[in-house]
């Protein structure tokens, strides 16, 4: 049997893992709303593919403005109160969803809706990696990262079903209400665990220093990587509906179901395969993290390909094969990043990686996408995300010959 951290008890573990797990559900509800409804969002404001794709990037950008003064914080302060705090932000901004009338204010409000989320994604993962040790966390952070896929589908189905029958703003100010329940079950049940509980090897001075990340290869390599990823991620889960529903002449509702459905399938299969491959691979190879992310990244590419320009009735299989390829790295990138650098500096860290999962990633690829789209077709803008898991696969494989050391897994 496996043990948490001596400091803190297997129970208060699993609470902080159950609580963390599904609000970032609810975290990926919200954020997957707008792909559903975004054809609708167009026609209102009578917008191009662009300004609609710049609603995703002004989200992104404030989430990258807020990322390093959330981490500096999170290495200083209550990471749960945080948590709180930017749980009940967010579920605020949906709220508010209902009086927003103008193209500017909605742009705000996915701003502001970007500075809420972003203090989860710092502190989630570095409250999880205090109370797991390492040979723990691939498994862990697979247990989290199931709330992806679940919610970006749940988010397309709530976003579609709610919009045509009470108008696009309706799933907003619904989601607002679960976002709302967990921040106070969090705020009453879960602990806050000692930094660095879990740890059993002392970290490398380097690594104990901020300017430190820059030259940690491990932490550089697993971030930019990741970034290419999430730049296909965010980009394609940003216009997929659309496309299926300018290309293949679905309605906005059965385009929503059958991307939430494969989603929800092809991410939870992804995440599971991913994480399973990944924890019994690195029992014999340390780099097992670096490699499963490689190979989920590059195994994608020709699926995505055949669902973009290939014939209608493959276009949903490639897409859900694609996915499925993708997810299976999900868990062990994670890890992988989390794994690179010392307690003292993880929120930091963690910050630094979504600066640069944003700033590289989903911030741009959807308006990319949009300008591309607008010059040309929609076929060839989605096409530019293949190119940034070419490169996130060569990162990965150089990467790997920088992976820390795990001890094994106490029995």
């Amino acid at each position: 049997m496996t043990k948490a951290t001596s400091n803190t008890s297997i129970a208060g573990a699993t609470v902080a893992l159950v609580l963390l797990t599904a609000l970032n559900f609810v975290n990926y509800i919200d954020r997957y709303i707008l792909p559903g409804v975004q054809e609708m969002v167009k026609h209102e404001f009578s917008l191009t593919d662009q300004a609609v794709g710049a609603l995703t990037t002004w989200f992104f950008i404030a989430y990258i403005v807020a990322a390093p003064a959330t981490g500096w914080l999170g290495d200083r302060m209550s990471r749960k109160i945080l948590i709180v705090i930017g749980a009940l932000l967010w579920s605020g901004v949906n709220l508010f969803t209902a009086f927003v009338h103008s193209y500017d204010a909605l742009l705000v409000r996915h701003a502001a809706l970007g500075i809420g989320e972003a203090s989860f994604g710092i502190f989630a993962p570095a409250v999880l990696a205090d109370f797991y040790p390492a040979e723990q966390r691939n498994r862990v952070l697979t247990i989290f990262n199931l709330a992806v896929p679940v919610g970006a589908a749940i988010g397309y189905a709530a976003g579609g079903g709610l919009a045509a029958a009470h108008g696009w703003r309706a799933p907003f100010f619904v989601s607002a209400i679960p976002g709302i329940i967990f921040a106070f079950a969090v705020l009453f049940f879960m602990k806050e665990p000692k930094r660095g509980g879990s740890d059993k090897v002392e970290s490398k001075p380097e690594k104990q220093m901020v300017l430190g990340l820059v030259k940690n290869h491990a932490y550089t390599t697993s971030v930019i990587a990741f970034a290419m990823v999430t730049f296909m991620i965010g980009g394609v889960a940003a216009w997929i509906p659309t496309f299926f529903q300018r290309f293949h002449g679905m309605s906005l509702q059965k385009a929503d179901f059958s991307v939430g459905a494969i989603t929800v399938v092809s991410g939870i299969a992804g995440t599971i395969l991913g994480g399973i491959w990944a924890q019994k691979w690195i029992k014999t190879n340390h780099r097992a993290l670096y490699l499963v992310s490689a190979w989920s990244a590059l195994s994608s590419i020709p699926f995505a390909l055949l669902c973009f320009f290939g014939p209608g009735k493959l276009s949903l299989p490639s897409l859900a094969l694609a996915e499925f390829c993708i997810f299976l790295g999900t868990g062990p990138l994670n890890a992988a990043v989390v794994n690179a650098v010392s307690s003292r500096v993880r929120a930091t860290a963690l910050a630094g990686e979504l600066f640069l999962l944003h700033i590289l990633g989903d911030a741009p690829s959807p308006r990319l996408i949009g300008a591309v789209s607008d010059a040309t077709n929609l076929r060839l803008g989605l096409a530019v995300t293949v190119i940034a898991l070419a490169v996130a696969g060569a990162l990965l494989f150089y990467g790997a010959r920088f992976a820390p050391q795990i001890e094994p897994e106490l029995a």
